[in-house]
This record gives structure tokens, C-alpha cells and sequence, in this order.
């Protein structure tokens, strides 16, 4: 079976969607389209793979790394942000890659001195497999996360991670930092004040407005972190009852 790839961007995503959430009436999907039209976010791209009954078969989101949303630092790449491929018959025609490549693509085109991302095998990003086969190279290791890239210009600097450990301490009780640059993110923030409420914890919500704060939050994540008394507790998106567990175990 035979599929494009279609860039999706603030002129016509309407018409596309967010791959990661289809109903357009819920929360999550109103806070990734605002989140999308910012103008910080002028350079996110999404990248849909979409067969020839307009079926999406995988996503690709990505920006310039100045204005990444992921712990990093990089002048002059790409950042791919996040990868999906949902079925695994469609893993199998090398969705990913050519999702990948597309990318590798746009960088060779626009003078870029390459492309990187960040992995792990952990939940809710992706692992260093696929880029691998794509030929990036892990330039960086921070406990579960790995940082590739895939250089265009072997005299540019590669690009580093950024401490994320270092702003721990100034967050005394218990905190959640988040973004909308994921839809589910806005379900989870939403449980999480309930839960907060039911078992009469003060939460201490903080939003993430641009790129620069992602950058610099307390988790290698970037964009969803729970941390209590300095200390990180979770750094992606959870359940209701998983916030409780942690509640009882804290």
C-alpha cells in the first residue's frame, strides 16, 4: 500500500487534525491547537503520513532546535519533537523512516547542520531504534534518555543536553509542570487537580509558555513533570490512579 507525507502547519491543519487526538470538541485538542499558532511556534511542523484513502498512518512533529521543547541545546538543526507510528503492518512499510528522512530532507534544503532528537525506552517518546537505522548517532546519555543526531556539517557543534537537574530544589511541595505541545497532557492536569482536591493536596500548577521554559524544566521530558520537595517524581503524562498511588506512597 502506497502513502504520502503531508506537512501539516498553522495554515492548514485544520483540515488535517492532530494525529495524537481526533475528537476536535475536546479540551486536548483546543489546547494543541492554540499551543500550535503561537508565534514562538512559527517553526513546528508536523509531518503525517496518510495513505491513499486518507488514512493517517503516522505522525512527525518537529522545529528549528532554537526552538525545541525537550531539554536541549542546538544552534542551526532540526529538533523532531515526537514520532508516532500507530499499527504495527504500518511500522512494517517503514512509516518511520521515510517519516525521518523527510525531515533529513528539509534540514539538506534549508542549510541546516543537521537533525537530532531525544529517545529513551521509557514511556511516552520514543526509542533510539529507528533513528539508528536512520543513521543518527548517540552524542549524549542523561539516565533513561539518549540525545542523536544526524550531522549534515561536521564542522558545526553538536548539540548538548541541558541540566535539567539544576532547578530541582526550587520546587518545594508538590508541583506540576506542563505544556500543551502534547494533547493528552490537558486530560492528565485536569485529574490530577481532583485528585489533588479529594485527598486535599495543595498542587501547584505551572504552565510552560515557550520553548526557552521547556528547555529549562526539571525533567528530561520537558514537557510534564510532577516534582515534590526538589525532588522528580514523574516525567510524563499519568493516570488518575497512578497520581493517587504516588500520593499514598509520598
Amino acid at each position: 500500500m502506497s502513502f504520502k507525507i503531508i506537512d501539516v502547519t498553522s495554515d492548514n491543519f485544520e483540515k488535517y487534525g492532530f494525529y495524537c487526538v481526533k475528537n476536535q470538541k475536546s479540551s486536548g485538542y483546543a489546547a494543541k491547537k492554540e499551543w500550535f499558532t503561537q508565534s514562538c511556534n512559527s517553526s513546528v511542523t508536523i509531518k503525517m503520513a496518510v495513505d491513499e484513502k486518507d488514512k493517517n498512518l503516522g505522525f512527525l512533529e518537529f522545529s528549528d532546535s532554537e526552538h525545541a521543547w525537550r531539554p536541549v541545546s542546538a544552534e542551526n538543526y532540526l529538533f523532531i519533537n515526537c514520532i508516532m507510528v500507530h499499527g504495527k503492518k504500518d511500522r512494517n512499510k517503514n512509516v518511520a523512516s521515510k517519516l525521518i528522512n523527510s525531515v533529513v530532507d528539509d534540514a539538506i534544503s534549508k542549510g541546516k547542520s543537521g537533525v537530532c532528537v531525544m529517545t529513551s525506552k521509557g514511556s511516552w517518546i520514543a526509542d533510539s531504534s529507528v533513528f539508528e537505522k536512520n543513521s543518527f548517532k548517540i552524542v549524549e546519555k542523561i539516565g533513561r534518555f539518549e540525545l542523536l543526531v544526524r550531522v549534515l556539517d561536521e564542522n558545526s557543534a553538536l548539540p548538548v543536553f541541558i541540566n535539567w537537574e539544576k532547578n530541582l530544589a526550587k520546587y518545594q511541595g508538590w508541583n506540576l509542570i506542563y505544556a500543551d505541545q502534547c494533547p493528552w497532557h490537558e486530560k492528565s492536569v485536569t485529574d490530577m487537580k481532583q485528585v489533588a482536591k479529594e485527598q486535599n493536596i495543595e498542587l501547584n500548577i505551572i504552565k510552560l509558555e515557550t520553548p526557552k521554559e521547556a528547555q529549562n524544566a526539571p525533567s528530561g521530558f520537558g514537557t510534564f513533570s510532577i516534582v515534590y520537595n526538589g525532588k522528580l517524581i514523574e516525567d510524563h503524562y499519568i493516570s488518575k490512579t497512578r497520581f493517587k498511588n504516588i500520593l499514598l506512597k509520598e
